[in-house]
């Protein structure tokens, strides 16, 4: 693998020492970087082992230890002598400090262990974990052998209503409805012998359609008393910490099932069978996880007055861990079902709902870092690859090592191109629109989104539409060619195929790359990035005539972008609109009756339309490329209706003549009645009360 320390030094202002065996002969130097105090990066994550190792056994060891990987990413290509630029990238966003630590989910688990299933499947999990976990049995038929002769755990039976729940609260609600009460049952079989319809299995449940209820085997088991026909069914409950299903169909049957929860159907015959149980041996104790996202009711547009706007959280959660509460509009986050992909932060168009593992300014910082040392060091058509730090960084390592053992083959994988810039993130669905276009402003040609296959199927959906949405943006502005990309690979060919087919289009990005820090707000940065793509927009430059119309881009629906259009003949300036826009994008005015519009603060989620009683509104997803969409417009206005008593206005001529017309039939609205309809909330009290053929409460 070529390095160049002293070009990378350069791109990176500092000394960089060039160690070909540090983790063996060389060890002494790095004991000695360690014992300065100051931060050490290691630009090798083959060894990370054996160097923490070392660090614990040097004596004075202070120093702070990152790992890079700049081997499989980079020096294990076929275009490896053009990846300095690229390696100096990588180091460089290794120096970034640490996010901050984010508040933690916790879970507590007694081991009590409920399984799902056949009898004696459910009996066989049970003895390879009992001796560390408390096991309870909930059998769903005998199996092929049915159970054993000795009943070591307790065993339920009958409907299961419902499982729900989490790791240490799981809670199983089902209905106890056969003759046979497994509580009293004693396995004698003498049910089994006594029955002529061999309707009894060795899971000692009878199956009532073959049963004739002859009662012998009731009296069978006279002793026992296990069996009675005249039992009534009952609803049980059960708290659990832990549910091991061996069911052929899954109870929670969930792309992200809760943490706790795990299904194998085909029993323990099941490729992860052994893995699943030793994974449920260590589920004792106290755990945690990090809470992955911040929500703030205010920003959000989920819903106002119980009517739904944007539901797009709930929608793409595959957690089931997001709901809608719309009575208090806000929706509902359950951060024990919670598994940190941040979709719901992706599609989130206000940014109520904010990713925390890391935070965006953090990612930001990254992106801003990677790709300014990349340019600055000479790189060129840089193309931001994210994946997960999973499946998609151990997919990205395999196709290194391939291109490396092919290494002088002409059909060997060519390895993670010079250009391609790999960024490993908790989950590929955390990141949407606002870090996408930011890095396309901080200098990126395009930005790649990996999945393996291990994503919801939702998830893809909802990059596929926020892809659409930044490539319509960059389109209307004149930036030609294709900068987003959803590469879909399962394999190191697969992969090596899509990351060289990147370079089949050329994309036209600003001039000079932004150097602004992304936001904590997603929509201010959203702002800040449009700011910067406007100002060298290719489709604006080219129309120098300042009386022209602003530039109108079409976007997708479901962009977080957008107009409204109100038909003025429907419209009667109720305002009920204004009252329901959680953005402040639709604002009245205290001086005139009228609706005005910031198009700049919309965010598309149709709270207006829903909320209007003339259905007069509709949405227009767009971006409006001028000045104009920061400032307020009017979308309709209308004469003021005055008081026919004192002439002060109170509304608008349209709305009160609309009531009069809808109210002038009514019995209780006839005569003066109606008149003061036409009057102020004060005149009409004054007129109540000084009527002379009013009857009044006190007279009755």
């Amino acid at each position: 693998m070529p390095l160049e320390p002293k070009t990378l030094g350069a791109a990176l202002a500092e000394s960089l020492p060039l160690h070909s065996t540090l983790c063996r002969r060389e060890a002494p130097a790095f004991q000695r970087a360690i014992r300065s105090g100051d931060e050490v990066v290691v630009a090798c994550t083959q060894e990370r082992r054996l160097f923490t190792e070392l660090a614990e056994q040097t004596e004075g060891a202070t120093s702070p230890i990152r790992f890079v990987n700049i081997r499989e990413t980079g020096g294990w290509s076929r275009d490896a002598k053009s990846a300095s630029p690229k390696i100096a990238a990588l180091l460089a966003v290794a120096h970034l400090p640490e996010p901050d630590p984010v508040s933690t989910v916790s879970y507590a688990s007694q081991g009590r262990l409920l399984i799902v299933g056949p009898l004696d499947a459910a009996e066989k999990a049970a003895a390879l974990v009992a001796d560390s976990l408390q096991v309870s049995i909930f059998s769903t038929g005998p199996g092929a052998a049915g159970g054993a002769q000795e009943r070591r755990w307790p065993v339920m039976a009958g409907r299961i209503a419902s499982l729900t729940g989490w790791l240490g609260a799981f809670s199983l609600q089902w209905t106890r409805d056969n003759p046979i009460d497994l509580d009293l049952c004693t396995r004698c079989n003498a049910c089994l012998g006594a029955c002529p319809e061999q309707a009894i299995g060795l899971d000692y449940q009878i199956d009532l359609a073959k049963c004739t209820s002859h009662r012998d085997c009731e009296k069978a088991c006279s002793v026992a008393g296990a069996i009675h026909f005249g039992r009534a069914p009952e609803a049980l409950d059960a708290e659990f910490d832990l549910v091991l299903d061996l069911g052929a169909n899954a109870l929670i049957d969930w792309h992200a099932p809760p943490q706790g929860y795990f299904h194998l159907a085909d029993g323990l015959a099941h490729a992860e069978g052994l893995s699943t149980l030793l994974r449920l041996r260590e589920l004792v104790g106290e755990f945690e996880k990090p809470k992955f996202f911040d929500y703030k009711q205010k920003l959000c547009a989920h819903s106002r007055n119980e009517v739904v706007g944007c539901n797009a959280c709930v929608e793409v959660c595959s957690a089931h861990a997001i709901s809608s509460d719309k009575e208090r509009q806000r929706i509902v986050v359950n951060p024990q079902l919670c598994v940190g992909c941040g979709a719901c932060t992706t599609v989130c168009p206000t940014g109520a709902l904010g990713y925390t593992y890391p935070r965006t300014p953090d990612q930001g910082r990254k992106l801003r870092t990677l790709l300014a040392t990349y340019l600055g060091a000479g790189g060129r058509d840089a193309t931001v690859l994210l994946h997960n730090e999973e499946g998609g960084q151990a997919l990205v390592e395999q196709l290194g090592r391939a291109a490396q053992l092919g290494r002088g083959k002409r059909d060997g994988l060519g390895g993670v191109p010079a250009h391609v810039l790999p960024v490993a993130l908790m989950h590929v669905a955390s990141t949407g629109i606002d870090l996408w276009l930011s890095a396309i402003a901080f200098g990126a040609s395009q930005v790649a989104v990996l999945s393996t296959g291990e994503e919801a199927p939702q998830y893809l959906d909802a990059l596929k539409k926020q892809m659409a949405v930044a490539q319509a943006l960059l389109a209307g502005l004149g930036y030609t060619g294709t900068h987003f990309h959803l590469v879909e690979a399962g394999t190191p060919a697969a992969l090596d195929a899509a990351l060289a087919g990147l370079r089949a289009t050329r994309q036209r990005v600003p001039a000079t790359a932004a150097r602004f820090a992304v936001g904590a707000e997603k929509r201010g940065t959203l702002e800040m990035t449009l700011d910067h793509l406007m100002a060298q927009a290719p489709a604006l430059s080219a129309a120098p005539d300042d009386a022209a119309a602003p530039l109108e881009i079409a976007l997708p629906a479901g962009s977080p972008f957008g107009a409204v259009t109100v038909n003025k003949d429907s419209c009667t300036l109720c305002l009920a609109c204004v009252s329901a826009c959680p953005a402040s994008a639709l604002q009245d005015n205290q001086n005139a009756p009228q609706l005005r519009f910031i198009e700049k603060n919309c965010v598309q989620c149709g709270l207006c339309a829903a909320t209007c009683p003339e259905n007069a509104i509709a949405l227009v997803p767009r971006l409006l490329a001028a000045p104009e969409r920061k400032q307020p417009v009017v979308l309709n206005e209308a004469k003021p209706w005055a008081c026919i008593r004192c002439s002060k206005p109170f509304g608008t001529q349209k709305a009160i003549e609309a009531m009069l017309g809808r109210l002038a039939g009514h019995a209780m609205f006839q005569g003066e009645a109606l008149e003061r309809l036409k009057m102020c909330s004060d005149c009409r009290v004054i007129d109540l009360y000084s009527a002379q053929n009013e009857m009044k409460i006190t007279q009755l």
